[in-house]
């Protein structure tokens, strides 16, 4: 890791941050940190965003691509006595929604003195008056104990967001200063559209959004949260498929995971547990017959071991059961309803083997909503915890149309528009899936 203090590029670049205007106030924590010149984060003091060397690139091309570092500024856009904020958490569950939603509130009240915030119910269908989810105040006490539970007591939907305009006058109309949009790419580009709408019309209002996904495929942010606890709860469908698979004569046992276009999730749980035989990722696609087919190698390791474990993300092998994509359904967040893969190769498995004469015992797991409503394991609610707190220190700057995000270990700002401009994925290239192709023994490509 790399710091450079007292450094930004003069001109504009892809990692610079939006500003509502000049920071004016004296932040309360001033009082609280007696050594301000290490308490504090200055918009100079950035990190590298690349830090391999590169004998192509020149000191200029590494600092023309620099993160902003998160962290409580010393000055603040916003009165804390004067500032109203509001929380909503978008798409589908996720472990540790209840922690990002206590780490704000806890940090907008005790640190900042904040004592006007509300929870969106339901998404932005919430911002919607005539669904009638009235907003709820939200207080230390009511989340004081909500990071021990799943879910979201705000309750949470996909969708919503015909509208952007309505929405918006709506946070108008509750006289919203900073809102805190807790969600995916789907959630941020609401939250982008937003941020546009109230630059269009000059009305001050901080937009800052904390990345939800288990599928880990938010751009330029290391990891979001949930994903941890979601590979974690991923390990005990794996280890009763290898019991299963080994209890009975060719035992199979197939675990079907969460990951729509990234298979992270599937690939980590692989990785901690070194159990998992074949990993089938979105990423690298892959047919079922013929001499290089998955059902080829499959059978080549029952004949070797008598015993297999399969691990497919959601997403994979998506192209062997949808071929009009145009007619593809979508679902209320604008993204096609995925097939399953989980069943089809259960069939065809049972099928190939039945007509080679071969009795297999295949046990098929699909732990898939156990996992995403379960509670965050320690590191994900340390991590959420933290986000929450560098929001509300971006929100209170006036920082706004960002994400807060972590890179290299480090928590920095990143502009909501340059997340989602493209979905983070395995790099088939990486030393990552190597490790992966290492751990199961699987062929690099089975077409």
């Amino acid at each position: 890791m790399v710091w450079y203090n007292d450094m930004l590029m003069d001109s504009p670049t892809k990692f610079s941050i939006k500003n509502l205007g000049e920071r004016t106030h004296i932040s309360p924590l001033v009082q609280k940190y007696t050594n301000t010149e290490f308490s504090f984060i200055c918009d100079k003091q950035r990190m590298l965003y690349d830090v391999s060397i590169n004998k192509a690139k020149t000191v200029d091309d590494y600092l023309s691509e620099t993160l902003e570092i998160a962290g409580p500024r010393e000055k603040l856009f916003f009165d804390p006595l004067k500032v109203r904020c509001a929380i909503v958490t978008c798409g589908g569950l996720c472990p540790g929604l209840n922690d990002v939603i206590r780490s704000i509130v806890m940090e907008s009240h005790y640190r900042y003195g904040i004592n006007s915030i509300i929870g969106i119910r339901y998404g932005y269908n919430g911002l919607n008056p005539a669904l009638g989810y009235d907003p709820e105040i939200l207080t230390p006490e009511d989340v004081e104990n909500i990071h021990m539970a799943g879910g979201t007591i705000l309750g949470s939907s996909r969708g919503g967001t015909d509208d952007m305009e309505y929405l918006f006058d709506t946070l108008m109309k509750w006289k919203i200063n900073i809102l805190y949009t807790i969600g995916g790419d789907g959630t941020l580009r609401g939250a982008h559209e937003i941020a546009n709408i109230a630059e269009r019309r000059g009305m001050k209002i901080a937009i800052v959004g904390i990345p939800k996904t288990i599928d880990n495929d938010i751009s330029y942010i290391q990891r979001s949260f949930g994903f941890e606890t979601a590979f974690s709860e991923a390990v005990p469908a794996i280890t009763a498929a290898h019991v299963e698979s080994k209890g009975a004569p060719n035992g199979i046992g197939l675990v079907k995971l969460m990951g729509r276009h990234s298979g992270f999730i599937a690939a980590n749980a692989a990785l901690a547990m070194n159990d998992v035989n074949f990993v089938l990722v979105p990423e690298s696609p892959f047919t079922l017959e013929g001499e290089n087919g998955f059902l080829y190698h499959l059978e080549e390791r029952m004949k070797k071991r008598g015993h297999a474990v399969i691990c497919v993300a959601e997403g994979a092998g998506q192209d062997l059961l949808v071929q009009d994509k145009a007619a593809q359904k979508k679902d209320a967040s604008g993204n096609a309803v995925l097939e399953d893969i989980g069943i089809y190769l259960k069939t065809r498995i049972n099928e190939h083997f039945r007509k080679k004469n071969i009795e297999i015992n295949l046990k098929y797991i699909d732990p898939s909503y156990t996992i995403r409503s379960a509670p965050a394991v320690p590191n994900d609610s340390i991590f959420c915890a933290l986000l929450g707190q560098y929001a509300v220190h971006a929100g209170m700057a006036g920082k706004t149309d960002l994400v807060i995000g972590v890179w290299n270990n480090v928590y920095t700002h990143i502009p909501i528009e340059l997340s989602i401009s493209q979905r983070k994925k395995i790099d088939l290239n990486s030393q990552f899936w190597h490790n992966v192709i290492e751990a199961t023994g699987q062929p690099m490509v089975m077409r």
